[in-house]
Parts: structure tokens; sequence; C-alpha cells
């Protein structure tokens, strides 16, 4: 994987194609949280199948700099879009690629899949895929007690996780607003042939009822899976990636 960085703050990891292509397709990935960035085999396999995989660090997470949800986090992806086309510089070597994709496809998993969902308002994305994904901050008390019994989460949060988050009390509780970083609230909006979403019915983290609704509203695709519990993107993507690619390549190819 290479590094650069978007914007002065966002640090990234990317791959090009295993075999260039004419036509640039983008794969953006983004992590849940709190979790470790783990997704270099899943960009590797994306890679293989013939697209540019850009793996980034949240504002305020891990290498990244700011705070974390000082601003939505779908907002750092828009800002990496904004930098498109470039010519990516690797950070330790100075090696360069050019950058200027003609589709742009998200994947974001549990605290991710809300990023790729509120993404698909943007019309550079042509699709997104949202694993498990959190599409209502309504279920944060019930989340937070499902993973630890530490009344201040956010305080959690920076024991377990130390400086990987740099996260205030102030900006979680951004979160409870209900129109924060929060697909629901933008539910009318959402034009649900660009998503398609996966979950598992006894996820005990974040409930699939929510998003069963949220597809049933904004007339998503939703794949559900029966036993799996809270599924890994990285599983999703590779059981089910025939029916992901077949979505990607639904929308076809734009004349540039």
């Amino acid at each position: 994987m290479f590094r650069t960085r978007f914007k002065n703050e966002i640090v990234a990891e990317f791959l090009p194609p295993s075999r260039p292509r004419k036509k640039q397709k983008l794969i953006i990935l983004c992590d849940g949280m709190p979790s470790i960035p783990r997704k270099q085999q899943l960009s590797e396999f994306l890679a293989a199948k013939g697209f540019w995989v850009i793996y980034l660090r949240y504002r305020g997470a891990w290498e990244s700099g700011g705070e974390f949800l000082a601003k939505s986090p779908h907002e750092d992806i828009l800002d990496v879009l904004d930098e498109l086309p470039k010519e990516l510089e690797e950070i330790a070597f100075g090696q360069r690629f050019r950058l200027a994709p003609h589709q742009v496809f998200v994947i974001g998993g549990s605290f991710g899949g809300a990023a790729a969902i509120l993404l698909s308002l943007d019309r550079r994305v042509t699709r997104v895929v949202a694993n498990c994904p959190v599409v209502d901050w309504s279920i944060l008390d019930e989340a937070e007690k499902a993973e630890t019994s530490k009344e201040n989460y956010a305080g959690y949060i920076r024991e377990a996780f130390g400086d990987g988050y740099r996260l205030s009390d102030v900006n979680w509780k951004k979160l409870r607003s209900g129109t924060f970083y929060n697909p629901w609230h933008r539910r009318k909006e959402i034009d649900g042939s660009k998503v398609m979403m996966f979950h598992a019915k006894d996820d005990p983290n974040v409930p699939y009822e929510r998003t069963r609704q949220f597809a049933e509203l904004t007339d998503a695709a939703l794949k559900s899976i029966n036993k799996g519990g809270h599924i890994s993107t990285d599983y999703v993507v590779r059981k089910y990636w025939a029916r992901i690619k077949t979505f990607f390549d639904s929308a076809g190819i734009p004349v540039r």
C-alpha cells in the first residue's frame, strides 16, 4: 500500500489496480469506529479486481490530523473528492500516480456505513455499499451499552485507543442531535438506486430493523442475512462480490 495526504490533514493509503485500465474506477473504503485500520487485504482484493482504492483515516483518527467528529466524517471523503483528479504523491519516496476516476464507489461498514449512505447524495459518487450500517443515531444508547459498561463512551474511547481517536465529549454528543452525520435525517433525499446494504438480522450492535425500515423508505437494495452478528465488511465484500460488482456495473460508464 502507498500513502498520501489530502487537504494537508487526511492521511490515506491507496493502491492502483493490478492492471491499468483506460477508464479508472475508484473505490473509497470507510472504516467503522472504533476500529484498528486493517483493510489493507481488502484493498488488495479490490485492486486485483481492477479498481483504484483509497483507504483513508477520518480527521482526528489515527494518522490524520484534526479532531474526530469536529465535522461529519463523510465530509472528509468529500474533501478527498474535491482534490480529484489529482497526481497522487506517495509520501515515503515521492512516486507519483495520476488519478482521474470516471466512476467513484464507496464501501463502508457500521459507523462507516453512515458515511457511505450520505455520500450517495453527492453527484460524483456512482454507487455505495453499506454493511451493517448505522442509519439512525437514535440507537446510540443501545450501541454504547453493547460496547462497554462505562457511562462515558467518549472517555472509554480515549482510554482504550489513546490518540487513535482525538474525541471530545462535546463532539461525541453531536450524534445525539439527530441531524449530525445521520442518514435517517436525510432519508427523503436518498436515491435508493445508488445504495446497496447488507445486514445480519441478529446483529447485536446495530439493529437490523432500522436498516430494513430505511431500505423500505428509500427503495435501497437490502440483502438480509439470517445469522452472522455484526459482520465484517471484508467478509461481506468477498462473499457477495459478484452481487456487488453487478450493482456497480449497472451504473454503466459515463462518457467524458
